[in-house]
């Protein structure tokens, strides 16, 4: 139901009963949207980490993952979860100042 809020239509059908299989099923649909979504990879849990309650550190990651991944998505309004990503902020330096800064001392 979260990625439903988040994208409409992620999920067709959210299993409210049906045992053990659909809720596996129902957790399964929400990591491949989450994927669809754009919440990278490395930072999504295994199936068993949720439904066996394994590793709920990494449902957790999971999670604000996703928070961030929402700041990339204009279209929802909020709320967020955790920080917003940093972007990036390029500096382009001149060979004066690349230069002038050869005579500065380190700590």
């Amino acid at each position: 139901e979260v990625m439903n809020k988040l994208m409409p239509g992620a999920i067709p059908k959210v299993h409210t009963s049906g045992g053990q299989f659909k809720m596996m099923e129902n957790i399964n649909n929400f990591q491949k949207a989450m994927q669809l979504y754009g919440v990278p990879d490395v930072d999504m849990f295994q199936t068993v980490d949720l439904f066996e309650k394994k590793d709920i550190g990494q449902v957790t990651t999971t999670l604000f993952a996703l928070g961030r991944t929402t700041y990339k998505h204009p279209e929802w309004p909020g709320p967020w979860l955790g920080p917003k990503p940093a972007e990036e902020c390029r500096r382009n330096f001149t060979e004066q100042q690349l230069k002038g800064g050869d005579s500065v001392i380190g700590l």
